[in-house]
């Protein structure tokens, strides 16, 4: 058997878990559309707690994100395949999505940066988002939208490159000083004597 046939298989066994068990399909497209607000919140809760542990952590998962960004779309240069809706018949679609290339996930890559950047620096309670990007990866495979070799490129891209951030970020000065100018201008326009110590 071919990887393209085990990738479809796979596919296949996941997109139909809506069809055999339909109460999943609302489930499915929650998660899959909406837990990006979700995760958004997340930064900005973090960020805006003002401390600096939070804040090196918050600009590490945008960093991350960013060169996955970029690591992401090289790699739909050198491969690329459309929605498996749009390739394969009986596909149980539960969301509109335009036809392009769906190779490799933007919300794995997203999910697993932000999610495994957040791990690297909390690692007590953030193993909780390392099990939602999975939720999410999965879901988008659920509605259709994705192959697995999509989301797992994705995962994969999203990790590298929050590992690399993780080692290469905090080190650079002129991030730290950049952390500070912009600190500065907050205080003047925000002024807080209280920081949330223990979150």
């Amino acid at each position: 058997m071919s990887f393209s046939e085990i990738n479809i298989d796979v596919f296949r066994s996941i997109n139909n878990v809506g069809k055999e068990i339909p109460a999943t399909q609302p489930v499915a497209v929650f998660v899959a559309e909406y837990m990006l607000y979700f995760l958004i919140l997340a930064l900005l809760v973090h960020w805006f707690t003002r401390r600096p542990k939070n804040r090196m952590m918050v600009i590490q998962a945008v960093v991350a994100t960013a060169i996955a960004e970029v690591l992401g779309k090289i790699a739909g240069k050198l491969y690329s395949h459309h929605q498996p809706f749009a390739e394969l018949p009986h596909v149980n679609k539960l969301v509109e999505h335009a036809i392009d290339n769906s190779f490799p996930s933007d919300h794995s890559i997203i999910f697993f940066s932000i999610c495994f950047s957040f791990f690297l620096v909390r690692k007590k309670e953030w193993w909780l988002w390392i099990v939602l990007a999975i939720l999410v990866a999965i879901s988008r495979v659920m509605v259709g939208v994705h192959y697995p070799v999509d989301v797992a490129t994705g995962a994969l891209l999203g990790i590298i490159s929050a590992l690399i951030v993780y080692w290469i970020v905090p080190k650079l000065a002129f991030i730290k000083q950049l952390l500070r100018m912009y600190e500065k201008v907050e205080n003047r326009v925000l002024p807080s004597k209280n920081k949330t110590e223990n979150y």
